[in-house]
């Protein structure tokens, strides 16, 4: 597969593929992150969500030498992770995951592990917000859960939710006006707001707001809401707690860090398979 574009990711991936073991562990460090908040979410477990990630990138190691690109290499992964998230939820095991300890006399392509941990007084910070969000996203369903996360937290298009998914682009979409609307709702009193919808004479202004996110929208379905919008402050206001709601899925889930102690299970299970590779 040729590099499609000059991204880091796009970079190491081809490195990777290459056989370049350092770029490879570079493309896990640079990977993990978003695997770990997307198992937290789907998984609702700290221990399932360190197997999640674990697991869904030694998967990439073992495979990039034959990584054809059909599919985005995020698309990919969400796919894998989504796979073992489902196995975990099957089984219902929640029982901590064993870590492996760093070790340090083998490091050939190994990950160098920073520690990113928070000072205290920044966790507290959005201790509460996060509580909120996660809260909120545990109550959908898990359909609807799915394509929100996928969507509205990891920023994936719609084409791309329904390829992880299965499913097609409408039915993600209609999943999608329906998370949007129960998150807003649940967390428009972090906004000032009442969290109720429109009142009974008006326009579905936050159905449509929505819809206008996704490229379902006319022209006249954009000029009837803004002529609605500039003589309603209650559907002013019902927009603008969707609007921070998203906001909030995209700037307060990326915030979690990866455990260093998942860091360093990454970091020695890496090794051993490179080890084991060389061998």
């Amino acid at each position: 597969m040729e590099t499609t574009d000059g991204s880091p990711e796009a970079a190491l991936l081809d490195g990777a593929r290459a056989g370049d073991h350092r770029a490879l562990g570079r493309l896990l460090e640079f990977e993990q992150a978003r695997i770990y908040r997307y198992g937290l979410q789907m998984c609702r477990s700290p221990d399932d969500a360190a197997d999640v990630t674990q697991e869904t990138l030694l998967a990439l190691a073992r495979s990039v030498s034959s990584f054809r690109g059909d599919a985005s290499l995020s698309t990919w992964l969400y796919t894998v992770a989504r796979s073992f998230c489902l196995k975990k939820r099957r089984r219902r095991r929640y029982a901590p995951a064993v870590l492996a300890s760093l070790d340090a006399s083998d490091d050939r392509g190994a990950l160098d592990v920073p520690d990113r941990r928070e000072l205290p007084e920044e966790a507290l910070g959005r201790q509460e917000v996060e509580r909120a969000l996660d809260n909120a996203l545990g109550t959908l369903a898990p359909s609807v859960r799915d394509v929100v996360l996928l969507r509205d937290v990891e920023g994936l298009t719609a084409p791309e939710v329904a390829e992880v998914l299965g499913i097609g682009v409408t039915a993600v979409k209609s999943r999608l006006h329906r998370g949007r609307l129960a998150l807003r709702t649940q967390l428009a009193p972090l906004f000032h707001g009442d969290g109720s919808g429109p009142l009974p004479a008006c326009p579905d202004v936050v159905g449509v707001f929505s819809r206008h996110l996704e490229g379902e929208t006319t022209a006249a379905d954009c000029a009837e809401m803004e002529r609605h919008l500039a003589s309603c402050s209650h559907c002013r206001g019902a927009c603008e707690t969707l609007r921070h709601t998203l906001a909030l899925c995209r700037t307060t889930a990326p915030a979690r860090a990866v455990p260093v102690a998942v860091q360093h299970a990454l970091q020695s299970a890496l090794s051993r398979f490179l080890a084991e590779q060389a061998g």
